[in-house]
């Protein structure tokens, strides 16, 4: 029978091995360990510019002094976070570890600390970042915040949608004095949309978004109509044409990325999928067999099948290898879990944990999820990859606006030149409408729409 070769371990992942059998090595409850990883994690993020083989006793002292001052932490978590670092800095700095007073920094026991993080966050509701003000707003018209968020998880919206509406109806109510919300009429969402528009200078789609979480929020929460709502000042909504990278361009950006940050740009770029849409991707929507990769639930929920470049096929079965490796680390840690959209969880319990349903590209920590408030390892977030393809354009001294999308239109306007059908383009796309698409012919004009200009023929 063939042997499947056991991928090498990155330095990261081995020191995080040593860590945790260190841990179970000192008498931790495995159920516990992943709690002192995150606590170590937090430490670790604290001094982003400061190496721990470099620190002093008065380091660990004055983050636990800070720690003191937010009052973030019970004192089950105190004594947690020390015992987390304590184990760390056994690895990584045996000075600091030796002239540390670690149980003057311990606090009274608390029973349990490990549920009384998991119970912390079941009892906080998941609120974007907001000021006292909007705090209060929630807290006064909590009935009506807890209704709209019912209703939008009732219909299976994603939970951005559930945080941009409920930020919206939250500043809105804010705006017109913290009054109830069924007091506000018509003419208050006019206000406050020609507000948006003329005072804070919004965008147009910015603008589109207030106005469809309001209107949601009084159709489906107060059963209210609120009939025309034209007479205001709109924000206008500017025609800009896409950025487009020639090839040689976007050979030199994918030079300057590396590791699974150059993969996923070259994802984005072979195959014209969206940000979000590379980074959800699941285990089995990459097929190797048809070379062809499948799209879920992608904007206007809908499915479906781009290419998958032949130069891409080795790179993504090695990172499969090494994804599948640390599922089932966390199997054996009793973890494991991916979300499952709609209500699959429900109907198949047991396929969360399930090898096709992982993302292709995991994160490196776990999080809990802010509606389940289950511990999960959730996809890599797309902030990373947008920094870093922001850092190879920088450093590949390009002087187009490039961001992710870029690689996108790229991959649209390459194949037109190339004498692939608009209509083609249009479905590896997922454009509802060919017009759509027709906006990336205007490189095939070569400016000016193919006009020479008079001053050449002097």
């Amino acid at each position: 029978m063939e042997q499947t070769e056991t991928p090498p371990k990155d330095p990261v992942e081995k020191f995080w091995d040593k860590y945790i059998q260190l841990l179970i090595s000192k008498g931790i409850k495995k159920h516990t360990i992943r709690f002192h990883v995150i606590w170590a994690e937090r430490y670790i993020k604290a001094f982003p510019d400061k190496k721990l083989a470099s620190h002093a006793p008065t380091d660990i002292t004055s983050y636990f002094s800070e720690l003191d001052r937010k009052g973030a932490l019970n004192n089950g978590q105190i004594n947690q976070t020390v015992t987390a670092l304590k184990a760390l800095f056994y690895l990584v700095n045996p000075i600091c570890f030796k002239t540390t007073n670690w149980n003057a920094l311990k606090k009274p026991a608390t029973n349990h600390a490990y549920l009384n993080e998991v119970k912390q966050h079941q009892s906080t509701p998941f609120t974007p970042k907001s000021t006292t003000t909007l705090d209060q707003v929630r807290k006064n018209h909590h009935k009506f915040i807890t209704a709209l968020n019912s209703e939008i998880r009732r219909r299976n919206y994603s939970i951005r949608t559930e945080q941009a509406y409920e930020l919206w109806v939250v500043k809105f109510i804010s705006f017109s004095g913290n009054r109830s919300p069924e007091m506000l009429e018509a003419t208050d969402i006019t206000r406050y949309l020609e507000y948006l528009a003329v005072k804070r200078n919004v965008a147009a789609s910015t603008q589109n978004q207030a106005l469809n979480a309001l209107s949601f929020f009084y159709k489906n929460i107060l059963d209210k109509t609120l009939g025309e709502l034209d007479n205001f000042s709109r924000a206008k909504k500017p025609k800009r044409l896409p950025t487009v990278l020639t090839k040689a361009e976007v050979s030199q950006l994918l030079k300057n990325l590396t590791g699974t940050h150059s993969l996923m740009a070259s994802l984005l770029y072979g195959t014209g999928m969206r940000l979000m849409e590379c980074v959800r991707l699941r285990v089995q929507d990459v097929d190797f067999e048809y070379q062809q990769i499948i799209i879920r639930n992608g904007k206007g929920l809908k499915d479906r099948v781009v290419p998958l470049p032949t130069s891409l096929v080795e790179p993504l079965k090695e990172r499969l290898i090494t994804t599948k490796a640390r599922h089932q680390k966390d199997l054996e840690n009793n973890l494991g879990e991916a979300y499952l959209p709609n209500a699959l969880s429900i109907k198949y319990p047991n396929a969360a944990k399930e090898w096709k349903w992982q993302y292709v590209f995991p994160s490196g920590q776990l999080s809990v999820d802010p509606r389940s408030n289950k511990v999960r390892r959730h996809h890599i977030h797309e902030n990373s990859l947008q920094k870093a393809i922001k850092k190879a354009s920088d450093k590949a001294e390009l002087i187009k606006r490039v961001n992710c999308h870029a690689l996108r239109h790229s991959f649209a306007t390459h194949l037109l030149e190339s004498g692939y059908d608009i209509r083609t383009v249009q479905e590896l796309l997922g454009h509802a409408d060919v017009s759509t698409t027709m906006i990336y012919t205007h490189v095939l004009n070569k400016g000016g729409r193919g006009v020479i200009s008079p001053l050449d023929g002097l």
